[in-house]
């Protein structure tokens, strides 16, 4: 586990620039080497869960640091507070497919008229229960607890997302289910219709609005409609 407060060259989804003030945030990164209980190494197609099972442990540290608002979050990876971003999380796959690297950014007393976009929040913002040094603290020790758990049995069962629990915590946890969305996919195609679920591998499962065929989704950028 890497911890910083103060990340000078991030990168986000996509290749994107990553900027945040000194100070007030957090950016942690963690490396996996996931191995099934005999000992084999994990399949491939399970790794799309890593991104989910850290969206669901930061959401799971967060909530109550914040206990007056909604904590939600919006697959894949972004934890957000009433509607806004608070936390960012990317997995990157390491050359050799064996090892993955978790990363997470979190905002941690960014005032409003520093904040990078008007749909993002910071904790302090948001009646935390806790300031300074000690929120920080309990955020990181929140979140590493609650991956550490749910990485563990997530492998204990194999990888299978039901009977590890993993998936049903993400039901109980995912702002994006039921929801009408936009996705906009690599290469800038527009994908809107409903979340109705995620497949086994981690995917999105999305009815299209147009003629009702339901798309897996592997990665691209959710916008959630809200329609009058």
């Amino acid at each position: 586990v890497l911890v910083t407060g103060s990340q000078t060259d991030g990168r986000g989804r996509l290749g994107r620039v990553w900027v945040a003030p000194p100070g007030q945030t957090l950016a942690i990164s963690v490396l996996l080497r996931p191995r099934l209980p005999a000992g084999e190494p994990l399949e491939i197609d399970r790794y799309g869960w890593f991104p989910l099972i850290a969206g669901i442990a930061m959401t799971t540290a967060v909530a109550p640091l914040v206990p007056l608002h909604s904590v939600r979050l919006k697959w894949p990876n972004d934890v957000q507070i009433d509607g806004l971003k608070v936390s960012g999380l990317l997995a990157e796959l390491l050359p050799g497919g064996r090892a993955v690297v978790l990363g997470a950014g979190l905002n941690l007393t960014i005032a409003e008229a520093d904040l990078p976009t008007s749909t993002a929040t910071s904790l302090a913002l948001n009646d935390p229960i806790l300031f300074g040094a000690a929120l920080a603290d309990r955020a990181l020790a929140g979140y590493l607890t609650e991956l550490g758990r749910l990485y563990t049995e997530f492998l204990r069962f194999s990888a299978d997302p039901e009977s590890s629990g993993v998936a049903g915590q993400l039901r109980d946890l995912c702002s994006t289910m039921g929801s009408q969305v936009r996705v906009q996919l690599p290469g800038g195609i527009d994908l809107v219709g409903t979340a109705i679920g995620i497949d086994d591998s981690g995917r999105l499962s999305v009815r299209k609005s147009s003629d009702g065929r339901v798309v897996a989704v592997a990665a691209g950028d959710v916008t959630h409609l809200r329609y009058e």
